[in-house]
């Protein structure tokens, strides 16, 4: 099979994870695509092939060169994200994309639309993936991984290729934030890696957010509205109190690039109790700790105001900005921009927005910048992919491999 058979036979399975469930992997159905690619890796001839009990895959190809080459490890995660569906997902493929609106359901009246999406005009003439607009497509991070499989399908059929020992790996969870809570680096044991789990063609990053999540427990004092006087206490309207102190331009909507936010991302409750959570990012380490701070003073004022214990908060930090760890191996981004214009790809080196297995593996022992997979409008019924965007990838992964065994 090449890349685009492989994606479309893995996006049919189902991977969901699941934040609410306590187990590793969060869902049981994400084991279903796990086993698929145990019984693949061993058709195509990789070595040391494991899939433990938490759902983690791991597995050799072999160095074919008696030189010493560094060992590079390429990682992708099984799961999509709970923000939508992803079961029963209807792939479409869109053959030599014309630039006008794709009508997705035309039942529901779902439109993916160039005025709202006009990174559609950049892949005029090409083909692409589409969803049926009822469930996402599964391009984060399917596509990593058919990209993965389709290029150690390759080296196994062009051993005139040298390479050194090359790992792969395929985790779950990393949509909930706990792609590598249990991934064994020592097991793996490369020299650094590459996540394959990036957007649009030419995408390469090897910066993220610092990251904190917070969970709140407002506590009020719910008393009959006809006798409330001098009594209620409304964990709600201290909940829109809390916002309202926050920084209203560091929201997402309001910021870019390097800037950094406050995100309310959950919030239900009532009179009585209130419970929210926040997610904080920035990828300047010291803005990252005075958000920290100045969150955390608003605790302690609307609990010197209202009493203590008013505002309960859990703040946690998520995972570290990985350039602090790749900037020592600047290689490993230099090889990347490299292997990429030889297959054609303009580099396009931006700071990610969000996080990747990549940052944590990072602060693991393993140095692990981002690749793309040539997907957008990931996590949603826009979601689509170029499939030459995808052979690309392929492409680019092969080349950093013989490069290294060039160098």
């Amino acid at each position: 099979m090449n890349v685009c058979e492989k994606f479309l036979k893995y996006v049919k399975v189902e991977t969901t994870s699941n934040e609410e469930s306590e187990t590793c992997p969060s869902t049981a159905v994400q084991l279903n695509l796990a086993k698929i690619l145990v019984e693949e890796l061993n058709i195509l001839g990789l070595e040391d092939i494991s899939l433990d009990d938490n759902g983690y895959i791991m597995a050799t190809l072999k160095a074919n060169t008696d030189k010493n080459i560094p060992s590079i490890g390429f990682i992708s995660h099984m799961d999509t994200s709970p923000d939508i569906s992803g079961k029963d997902v209807k792939p479409r493929i869109i053959e030599n994309y014309d630039g006008e609106n794709i009508v997705l359901n035309e039942t529901l009246k779902v439109v993916l639309s160039t005025k709202e999406y006009p990174s559609l005009l950049n892949y005029k003439g090409k083909d692409l993936i589409v969803t049926d607009g009822t469930t996402l497509l599964g391009a984060d991070d399917k596509a990593g991984v058919a990209e993965i499989m389709s290029a150690m399908e390759y080296l196994i059929n062009h051993p005139e290729i040298k390479h050194g020992t090359i790992k792969v790996a395929f985790t779950p969870d990393e949509e909930i934030g706990r792609g590598t809570d249990k991934f064994d680096a020592e097991k793996f044991g490369t020299d650094f890696a590459y996540t394959v789990d990036g957007g649009e063609i030419g995408e390469l990053e090897y910066e993220n957010f610092n990251a904190a999540n917070a969970w709140l427990t407002i506590n009020g004092n719910n008393i009959h509205p006809g006798s409330a006087k001098n009594k209620m206490l409304s964990a709600m309207e201290i909940a829109f109190e809390f916002d309202g102190m926050l920084p209203p331009n560091e929201r997402p909507q309001f910021t870019e690039g390097y800037e950094g936010f406050y995100h309310l991302v959950r919030m239900s409750g009532n009179v009585e109790q209130v419970k929210m959570v926040y997610i904080l990012r920035d990828h300047d380490k010291a803005l990252y700790y005075n958000k920290k701070d100045y969150f955390t003073n608003v605790v302690n004022y609307l609990n010197l105001k209202y009493g203590d214990n008013t505002v309960e908060c859990d703040l946690r930090d998520m995972y570290f900005n990985m350039k602090e760890k790749v900037e020592p191996v600047m290689h490993i981004v230099e090889t990347a921009t490299e292997a990429m214009k030889a297959v054609g790809v303009e580099p396009i080196i931006v700071p990610i927005r969000g996080g990747t297995d990549g940052s944590r593996l990072s602060y693991m022992g393993i140095p692990c910048p981002n690749l793309f997979t040539g997907g957008h409008n990931f996590h949603g019924k826009y979601e689509y992919i170029c499939i030459q965007s995808m052979h690309k990838a392929v492409e680019t992964i092969v080349k950093i491999i013989e490069l290294y065994a060039q160098k």
